[in-house]
């Protein structure tokens, strides 16, 4: 459940004090998140052998968090979310040490019929395209299209997303939905003092989506130069010892559609830097396939990867079933495997159980 905390004789105490003879908007605060854990056994390309688990995560990163909203009247209204990642398996902060405590979310806005405009830190551009165009969603363990564009392995270090799923300061511009189409302007700040001749390195993207009966459809494009999300600075490119600031640029077009009996999904995508010349080529499919009171899922993503000294590729390939025992609760078992050039492959297997409150 999302209880509505609806501050009843404390607001209108509050509202006497700040705003005496302005207080007639109305305002709620809701109390959310997501539990997923899993058992399993682990082991990516290159592993040097398995890993049996309990795992954090299995089809969504854990969070919890308050968002809110208040109607100011005239069709504007006030926003806030304050979420937060946590690992349900040790109870620790983040998605890994050292995450910021509010990485999920941090931000406050206005809303109304121009769109909306947020402040703080947000989604990249690179997230929603991404989670919606392939049928493990936001599953950074078992999801082949997530794991090529964020999470690197022993031997294959190297990511096709410039700089997390999440910028810090940063404002982001919602356009209101035009047919099904709505389009996110995002804008980080570097913060870099022009002392050190870097002040205009800065995080830009843009992304798209359009819901349209059976057809969906996802874009998106970044230029970064800010890294995120642990204490915000240059990207950087080390050649002969010297760190050098960096430009990575990233695109991907995707979508989905869903025939009834089964909902296919396809992506392709490439990311470049300029300095070091790596360039990554990722496409990926997928299906969906209702099956009883759940449905079995199944993607590959394949990634090349070429610079003037690196010639490799990653396949990843990840086939399970989610079973809803109620729409808050579902339990799933996954299995993948992953293979990248001249590298041992890996084996993995999980079976969790995510509730929603």
């Amino acid at each position: 459940m999302k209880p509505t905390l609806t501050a009843l004789a404390a607001s209108a105490a509050l509202a006497c004090l700040a705003v005496p003879a302005q207080a007639q908007s109305t305002s709620s605060v809701v109390l959310s998140g997501l539990v997923d854990a899993y058992a399993g056994s682990m082991r990516n390309a290159g592993d040097p052998g398995h890993t049996a688990v309990v795992g954090s995560g299995g089809l969504t990163t854990s969070w919890f968090g308050f968002k809110g909203i208040e109607d100011l009247g005239g069709g504007l209204k006030a926003t806030f979310a304050v979420t937060s990642f946590f690992r349900p398996d040790t109870g620790s902060q983040g998605r890994f040490n050292g995450d910021p405590i509010f990485s999920r979310d941090a931000n406050v806005g206005l809303a109304g019929g121009f769109g909306t405009v947020q402040l703080g830190r947000g989604l990249a551009p690179n997230f929603l395209p991404t989670i919606l165009a392939n049928p493990f969603g936001d599953s950074f363990t078992f999801s082949p299209l997530v794991l090529h564009a964020n999470v690197g392995t022993t031997g294959w270090p190297r990511t096709t997303t410039p700089s997390d799923t999440g910028w810090s300061n940063q404002v982001i511009y919602s356009t209101p939905k035009f047919g099904g189409f709505g389009a996110n302007l995002h804008y980080q700040f570097g913060e870099q003092s022009s002392s050190t001749g870097n002040d205009s390195k800065k995080n830009v993207g843009i992304n798209g989506t359009y819901f349209g009966g059976p057809v969906t459809l996802v874009a998106f494009y970044e230029r970064d130069q800010i890294s995120n999300p642990v204490n915000p600075g240059l990207l950087t490119t080390t050649v002969g010892g010297v760190a050098l600031p960096e430009t990575r640029k990233n695109w991907m077009v995707g979508g989905a559609y869903d025939f009834t009996l089964v909902k296919a999904y396809a992506t392709y995508g490439r990311s470049k830097a300029e300095i070091s010349s790596l360039e990554s080529k990722t496409g990926s499919l997928g299906v969906s396939v209702p099956l009883g009171a759940g449905s079995v899922l199944a993607a590959v993503a394949r990634t090349e990867a070429t610079s003037n000294a690196f010639n490799a590729d990653r396949t990843t390939a990840s086939i399970g079933y989610d079973y809803f025992l109620s729409k808050r609760t579902d339990v799933y078992a996954i299995a993948m495997r992953d293979r990248v050039t001249a590298l041992s492959s890996g084996n993995s297997f999980g079976v969790g159980v995510r509730h929603r409150f």
